[in-house]
């Protein structure tokens, strides 16, 4: 594994990285073409906020698998033609919260206590109070925008400081309000009327650039304190202006502007403006947990394991990782099986979540029967980012639903794949410990663990049969380890799964096929 560091990140996490096995090159402040010219080696890259990874650098990057942002959002990486090629996009939004959810607060006291008014002055020999009187948060209203990680934080701290707490986050359930003690407000104009200290934490989108402007300053309480130090542009800054200079806002904590690294927005000018230079993620504790989170992704993604903060995938908690990657296994190895033991191209593929399962990000699972359905067809890359646009691109129609209860089992997964009027159905469980079990195919009921290589026989239900099979895989020296028979009593046919030692070769395979009763006979390789 080779990555390539193109800015500077916590040496931590390059400790990590080689820790890992992966043979690092730091080298931050590249130019450009110098970039474009070395990308091509590299089977991984980590960035931050400055290096553009877009088509032109995609197109010189045959080998890479994976882009780490060491920090929140994904402003400078072009997400469609990543997921396109397969190029798992990763990102680390938790490592900096605490940190964010700190400034905010920090800020928050220095603009209401005027503190670097007060420090300025004394620092130039003045003992002079006059005309900066504070303002105590204890009764105050706070509205949050943007419920989410930073903005819960922030809601739970500033609870201890006896004031009431309000939020406008559509996206965010009842519950979740709840949970923290918060009320919800249902539009942002409400919210804005009611605040006494206004701070804003939403990623910024189309949707979000600009939510907070000259409406919603109209509607403001007089008096109101502005805090920003999730992204620039989310609060209109001409509005900010306008809203100062009419006294609605009376003081204002920000740590992102428009136009940055440059220091030219106007808001320098204002006195009552307190002002930080994107300084949210910038602690030790942060930066070293950036750095150690993002090289733990990147070489997760590059191990083919699922990584929870992937951009370009289903959101899956952490939490719930280590339970759902003994689903995400099963999962692949129901899709491999489809190809292996049918040769109709696939029109449709239904996926039913029953039991336990059903309760899980099973997006995600979803995207690993995909995965393991293309794999064995495809020559180009097949992985969790790109399977769902491959199935989208031949034309496979994919459904998901979900039953809260499965007979005869805690939880079960079912596959069903259409193609020219057939149905492919085949089951499948976990045991203790995560051990994936396949319990059904085409009708036939089993207990078979998966193993390497299998073979797969459809066959007469009549006396003999199994035992010319052991003798003919004898005979090509060809071990059984395992054998699970499945009947039809209706059809008077059998399927049976054999778990073999080794590849069976094609001489073997037509052996086996030319025994008295045997209708097919797959080889099976997971």
């Amino acid at each position: 594994m080779k990555v390539l560091v193109s800015e500077q990140i916590a040496q931590k996490g390059i400790e990590k990285l080689t820790q890992e096995g992966v043979n690092v090159d730091v080298k931050p402040g590249l130019p450009r073409e110098e970039l474009l010219s070395i990308i091509g080696e590299y089977d991984g890259l980590i960035v931050r906020s400055n290096t553009k990874v877009n088509e032109e650098l995609y197109q010189k990057a045959a080998k890479l698998k994976v882009v780490g942002r060491a920090g929140n959002g994904v402003d400078n990486i072009e997400m469609e033609g990543a997921t396109k090629r397969g190029i798992i996009v990763v990102n680390t939004p938790e490592s900096n919260v605490v940190s964010a959810a700190e400034l905010t607060i920090g800020l928050l006291f220095a603009t209401c206590r005027n503190i670097p008014q007060l420090h300025n002055r004394l620092k130039e020999r003045l003992w002079d109070r006059s005309g900066l009187k504070g303002m105590e948060l204890q009764g105050k209203t706070v509205g949050i925008v943007g419920l989410g990680r930073i903005g819960s934080l922030v809601a739970t701290r500033l609870k201890s400081f006896g004031m009431t707490i309000i939020a406008y986050d559509p996206y965010i359930s009842d519950t979740r309000f709840q949970k923290l003690g918060v009320e919800k407000k249902e539009t942002l104009d409400e919210l804005m009327s009611q605040c006494d200290i206004l701070t804003i934490h939403t990623p910024k989108t189309e949707e979000t650039y600009g939510m907070i402007g000259k409406e919603q300053f109209k509607v403001a309480k007089k008096g109101l304190t502005v805090i920003n130090c999730a992204r620039a542009g989310l609060i209109n800054e001409a509005a900010l202006m306008e809203a100062l200079k009419a006294k609605i806002v009376k003081r204002a904590g920000i740590d992102v502007l428009e136009g940055e690294p440059h220091a030219t927005s106007p808001l320098l000018e204002f006195d009552n403006v307190i002002v930080t230079p994107h300084a949210g993620a910038d602690t030790v504790e942060a930066q070293d947990n950036v750095g150690i989170t993002v090289a733990q992704e990147v070489v997760s993604a590059l191990r083919g394991e699922m990584v929870p903060n992937a951009v370009n995938l289903p959101t899956l908690p952490v939490q719930e990782l280590d339970v759902i990657q003994a689903y995400l296994r099963l999962g692949e190895i129901m899709g491999k099986m489809y190809y292996q033991l049918e040769k109709e191209a696939v029109e449709k593929v239904e996926i039913i979540y029953q039991g336990e399962v059903a309760s899980l990000e099973t997006p995600v699972i979803s995207l690993a029967i995909l995965k393991g359905l293309f794999e064995p067809v495809l020559k180009e890359r097949v992985n969790y980012v790109n399977a769902q646009l491959i199935a989208k691109n031949r034309s496979v129609k994919v459904t998901e639903s979900k039953e809260s209860t499965a007979d005869n089992y805690l939880t079960l997964i079912t596959l069903k794949v259409m193609s020219k009027g057939k149905v492919f159905t085949i089951s499948g469980t976990t045991f203790a410990k995560g051990e994936p079990r396949i319990v059904e195919i085409n009708g036939y009921e089993f207990d078979v663990n998966p193993t390497p290589y299998m073979l797969i026989a459809e066959n007469i239900d009549k006396p003999g049969v199994v035992g010319q099979m052991g003798t003919l895989l004898g005979a090509g020296k060809v071990n059984i380890a395992t054998m699970q028979l499945g009947r039809n009593f209706t059809d008077q046919q059998a399927m049976m799964v054999l778990a073999v030692d080794s590849e069976v070769s094609r001489e073997t395979l037509q052996f086996l096929s030319g025994i008295e009763g045997i209708l097919r006979v797959r080889f099976v390789k997971i």
